[in-house]
């Protein structure tokens, strides 16, 4: 249940990827033995924006075209696809599936690029909160899913690996009503637990050769790792990838949540470590977004003021006008909807902004920063 597999892999060159995704699907025997000849198998990317591969938002296409010939030489019809930030429509598909790559994987390899943009409702019977959800069509029609993660922090839940990567699942703008529905963290959190379990990925390989830490899961800083990683428990996957960033598993919430659940451990000894041991990974801790204290001030100041400090003195977007282009993707990708555009820039209702960074995360630009009331710097840090 626990058993993850670690492969070293220096760079993007492809001979060396497409080992080290081999061996990783070689390390878990089982997924070969449940794909079939002809299944069709979703690859499903972090395609969360229009970035170029270098800039490691999203997954890096020689790893999804690993992925994607391993299982064309099993017979199997592999199709990419995401539904990334804004509108879940043909036009930005092309846009984000271009700037990531992944047209050069369809026309390397053969392989589909998801273009279907319908959505449908399902019941969720493994849901603990989520019991009926809105998620893209292409999801529910395959056989298996495999989720291709990145290894980044995450201004909203500290991290973003396997677990996280499948709330592409939910459509387009959808995504924000769900953020606006759950805007605490363990919530939310628990939400993504349960889109996870629907989704249930047959495997779940996490691109860390080149990562991301401080303000991702967009606007912080390349880091090199040098390794790709592999489970079929997408959450024993995050607690050891997170484990290798050197970020403590009680800041990510949806770790504490899948723990809660006896979904996973954060017992490492209980781990079936495979490929690369632990103890030889030397990796600088990863360091981490701004806003990491916004949503974990319990036991830091007493019972009663915690309301109080979270709301008063939590970091909040902060606008650079000078360099903001005037694009509107802030506006379009807030949950509330607290932002107007005045004379072409945004303008926040900051008393409304629930904090879920979305306009940090989704600004093609860099435009908007995370900053830290002075207090809340001096209190926690």
């Amino acid at each position: 249940m626990n058993k993850v597999h670690i492969s070293k892999c220096p760079d993007y060159d492809y001979i060396k990827v497409e080992q080290a995704v081999k061996e990783c699907f070689e390390a878990m025997p089982e997924v070969k033995e449940k794909l079939f000849e002809g299944a069709k198998v979703l690859v499903k990317t972090n395609l969360l924006m229009r970035k170029n591969p270098e800039e490691a938002v999203t997954t890096h296409p020689a790893v999804v075209e690993a992925i994607v010939r391993y299982l064309l030489e099993l017979g199997c019809k592999p199709i990419i696809g995401d539904s990334p930030g804004g509108p879940f429509n043909e036009w930005n598909l092309k846009g984000v599936y271009k700037a990531g790559g992944m047209n050069a994987v369809a026309e390397n390899t053969g392989c589909e690029l998801n273009y279907d943009t319908s959505v449908i409702e399902v019941h969720n019977d493994k849901a603990k909160l989520l019991k009926t959800m809105q998620i893209i069509k292409v999801a529910h029609d395959v056989d298996f899913v495999i989720s291709a993660a990145k290894l980044k922090t995450h201004g909203m839940m500290t991290y973003t690996g396997a677990v996280k990567n499948l709330f592409g699942v939910i459509p387009g703008i959808t995504k924000a009503e769900y953020h606006f529905k759950m805007n605490n963290t363990a919530n939310f959190a628990e939400h993504l637990v349960d889109i996870c379990e629907y989704v249930n990925p047959l495997i779940s390989i996490i691109d860390a050769i080149d990562g991301m830490e401080g303000d991702g899961p967009s606007a912080g800083m390349k880091k090199h790792v040098g390794l790709v990683m592999a489970s079929t428990n997408p959450y024993a996957l995050d607690v050891a990838a997170s484990k290798v960033a050197g970020i403590s598993h009680e800041l990510i919430p949806t770790i504490v949540a899948a723990e809660k659940r006896g979904l996973s451990t954060t017992d490492m000894k209980q781990f079936e470590m495979t490929g690369v041991p632990m103890n030889e990974i030397n990796v600088e801790p990863f360091q981490l977004p701004t806003s990491i204290n916004v949503n974990f001030v319990g036991g830091r100041v007493p019972k009663f003021m915690e309301k109080f400090v979270s709301n008063t003195f939590r970091p909040q977007p902060v606008f650079d006008h000078a360099i903001c282009v005037g694009c509107g993707d802030c506006k379009r990708s807030c949950p509330p909807d607290i932002i107007k555009m005045v004379n072409g820039k945004p303008i926040p209702d900051l008393d409304k902004c629930i904090r879920c960074f979305c306009c940090h995360e989704l600004c093609p630009i860099k435009a908007v920063d995370i900053k830290k009331h002075w207090l809340h710097e001096k209190l926690f840090g």
